[in-house]
Formats: C-alpha cells, sequence, structure tokens
C-alpha cells in the first residue's frame, strides 16, 4: 500500500519549473516570445541551430536587441556552422526548399546588419557538439527558457516546445542551460 502511494505521488508529481507545453514550437504564441525577450534584462541566448524563425516570430526583434544589448543585457546566438557536415545531413534529412544552411545564413545576415553592437555576441558550435546542438534547443531570457527537442525528420517548427522558469538548483531549467553553456564554451566566432 505505501509503495502505490510513493509510485502514485511519483508519477503525477509535476515540476515546478514547467511554466508550459506546446505540442510544436510553432504553436507556441508569438506574444510568449515577445514578452520573454522584452522582459529580460541581463542575458539573452539563443542556441537554436539557425534561429532564423525569430525574426518573424518575435515583433521588432532587431530594435529589441538593440535596445538589449545597448542597455547592458548580454545576446548570444549559438548557430550550427552552415557549412559543416551535420548540416548537410540534416539538410538531406529534412529536405525542405528552406535549407537548413539558408536558415543559418538568414541568420547571419540579421546579425551583421545590426552592426557591432557591444554585448551581442555570436558563435558556430563546435564541430564535435553539432550533433547535440542540432537535436536540442534552448533558448534563455534571464530566468526563462523554451527548450525544443529536435524530433527525428521534424524541422524545429514541427518538434515540441517546453517552457520553464527557473526555481532553485538543479532543476531542468539549470540542466538545459548548462547544455547551451557547454556548447557555448567550445563553439567559434561566427565573425557577423
Amino acid at each position: 500500500m505505501i509503495r502505490s502511494k510513493v509510485l502514485r505521488r511519483i508519477k503525477s508529481r509535476r515540476d515546478g519549473e514547467l511554466v508550459g507545453s506546446y505540442p510544436y514550437r510553432s504553436a507556441c504564441p508569438s506574444t510568449v516570445w515577445h514578452e520573454l525577450v522584452s522582459d529580460a534584462d541581463g542575458d539573452l541566448f539563443f542556441a537554436g541551430y539557425t534561429n532564423y524563425f525569430l525574426w518573424t516570430q518575435v515583433p521588432a526583434f532587431s530594435e529589441t536587441l538593440r535596445r538589449k544589448a545597448s542597455s547592458g543585457c548580454r545576446v548570444r546566438f549559438l548557430l550550427g556552422d552552415p557549412d559543416g557536415e551535420v548540416t548537410h545531413q540534416r539538410e538531406a534529412i529534412e529536405d525542405v526548399a528552406l535549407t537548413v544552411s539558408t536558415r543559418i545564413r538568414t541568420t547571419l545576415e540579421h546579425l551583421e546588419r545590426l552592426g557591432p553592437l557591444e554585448g551581442l555576441e555570436a558563435r558556430f558550435s563546435a564541430r564535435e557538439d553539432a550533433i547535440n546542438h542540432v537535436s536540442l534547443s534552448v533558448f534563455r531570457f534571464d530566468q526563462n527558457a523554451l527548450v525544443t527537442p529536435h524530433l527525428a525528420r521534424l524541422v524545429g517548427h514541427d518538434s515540441p516546445l517546453l517552457h520553464l522558469r527557473r526555481q532553485g538548483d538543479g532543476g531542468m531549467f539549470d540542466r538545459f542551460a548548462e547544455h547551451g553553456e557547454e556548447l557555448w564554451s567550445r563553439g567559434t566566432p561566427a565573425n557577423t
């Protein structure tokens, strides 16, 4: 009897850091992205493999990034290498007209248009980390994160998304944040 109560409690326990989930990244309203970007004042970290969709998903994204960086917010983009082996493998898997390398280059163009901006950094994930990067996107906004585990042959917008809010040390938020930081630490400058 005691064991079944414990198992039932474990199975039904909800993680306090999980704010919401969406069956598709594209199902997350643009207002959520906009609010998270707008409310962050210390750290914005976009560790999606391409990140290109942010300019269509978040209203006035470039202007917001410029304002955030100039007010002291650290703004980072971790991208896949558009010429990398994993990028080309992913393109063959997805087999869509808007290729992975094109989506990465779109992001690089947007970042270049921002010009040199104090507080804005962009890196490519290291070759040995590319497979780990392409399979999991982590977008961090101070103490909030949106996380997309990419499923098999699906494009990012067709994969699920979790909205997390940090509640304490060692939770899901920290685990995903550490994943992103580890990839960032070995990345190479994107020279935008």
